[in-house]
């Protein structure tokens, strides 16, 4: 019984916790793996993949100057934190037929703290905090 009652205020404890907030250098570190493909910043440029300054709230599929695939141009998404952590888990489920050649990843608080190190750069590349 004393156990069952250590437990249950382990998991009430736990419970109460905040949710970890989304920690940007830690999204940088995340981001490392994206830096392959895609750039951020005030000299990023397109190149396998496109730029992704200032990508959440932008219209997927149209940034200037990048070749997109046709799925992800008639996609119809508007990236958000939702859109967003859906695709980055299985892109070619999202949007089956999209040029991204990636597994995955499947971690909701790496997805959380990516998304607060891209939101760090507006449309133009700077870095706004």
């Amino acid at each position: 019984m004393k156990l069952a009652y250590l437990m249950g205020a382990a998991l009430l404890a736990a419970a109460a916790q905040p949710a970890r907030a989304q920690d940007a250098a830690a999204g940088e570190r995340v981001y490392a793996q994206c830096r392959a493909c895609h750039q951020v910043g005030e000299t990023a440029k397109n190149t396998v993949g496109p730029i992704l300054n200032g990508v959440i709230g932008q219209k997927a599929g149209t940034r200037e100057g990048y070749g997109y695939s046709a799925a992800m141009k008639d996609s119809g998404l508007t990236w958000d934190d939702t859109t967003f952590a859906d695709y980055i888990q299985n892109p070619r489920t999202k949007v089956p037929g999209t040029k991204m050649i990636y597994a995955g990843l499947k971690d909701e608080k790496r997805i959380a703290d990516l998304l607060a190190f891209l939101k760090q750069f507006d449309a133009s590349g700077k870095k706004g905090g």
